[in-house]
């Protein structure tokens, strides 16, 4: 038997598009890495970049279960002492409600080069309304 070993797509690649609300972050996060690296896939290769465009809509309505919206918190530290800066998921959500879903799903992204190629193909928006009508997105 031949081993076959996929090729990157190029311009070829799909559109998806997932609507955020009610779901829970973990699991759209989970649905959305995975087509990013191209697991929904027969021609999945880990060191190959197979995956797709992924759109999400409505992230601010994505669900956090129980106390998360109070008591998750998402750290940055400038490298300064003192510079630790710790916001809860409520605030992150209030300000940038992208950012719920782009944080989730780039911790679930390996940590390499490829990765940071994947990442750049999520289009996470806030609202029901996207530019990507002309790519034609499949819905999910």
């Amino acid at each position: 038997m031949k081993t076959t070993l996929a090729k990157d797509p190029g311009a070829d690649r799909a559109w998806f598009v997932l609507d955020a609300e009610g779901q829970a972050l973990g699991r759209i996060s989970v649905k959305i890495a995975d087509i990013l690296r191209g697991k929904n896939k027969p021609t999945f290769t880990p060191h190959v970049d197979t995956g797709d465009f992924v759109v999400i809509i409505n992230a601010e309505k994505v669900k956090l279960s129980g106390k998360k919206e109070e008591m998750k918190l998402y750290r940055s530290y400038s490298g300064w002492r003192g510079g630790l800066k710790e916001k809860t998921a409520a605030s992150v959500r209030e300000r940038h409600p992208e950012r719920l879903i782009q944080h989730a799903v780039k911790g679930m992204l390996p940590k390499n080069n490829l990765s940071r190629q994947m990442f750049s193909r999520l289009k996470v928006y806030a609202g029901e309304v996207h530019p990507h009508d002309a790519q034609q997105p499949q819905a999910v």
